[in-house]
């Protein structure tokens, strides 16, 4: 039986509080930020967007080296903690300096829009 791998569903670090439908054990996401702090000696690395902050365990990840400040990009499951702490289980990593995060956002707000209208208006 063969293991299924999810997409990752794009979202932003404040889609990830607990109230919200992303907010699930082992949903598989996509998420950016700007890597504030990375321990060698635990591969987790902690994301920011704004206020909003996410730790990554990076361990399963190759050939990826981490610099405070730059901005990376995680496929991966969510794994809640007892704590109701979310903290990503990475499998796919990426440096992604020089994205504009402002207008990263917008696209993905737009994106959400016309996902919105397509699946109440199929025909459109």
């Amino acid at each position: 039986m063969a293991l299924e791998i999810k997409s990752g569903a794009l979202v932003c670090l404040r889609d990830l509080q607990p109230s919200s439908p992303f907010f699930k054990q082992g949903a598989s996401l996509r998420i950016i930020g700007k890597l504030n702090e990375y321990s060698l000696e635990t591969g987790v690395a902690t994301i920011i967007d704004g206020n909003d902050i996410l730790k990554v365990s990076t361990e399963h990840l190759r050939d990826l080296t981490f610099q405070v400040g730059s901005v990376y990009q995680f496929i991966g499951e969510l794994l809640i903690q007892p704590d109701n702490e979310g903290i990503l289980q990475a499998r796919v990593g990426r440096n992604v300096d020089g994205i504009d995060l402002n207008l990263y956002h917008q696209s993905l707000l737009l994106l959400r829009q016309f996902q919105a209208d397509h699946l109440n208006n199929p025909a459109i």
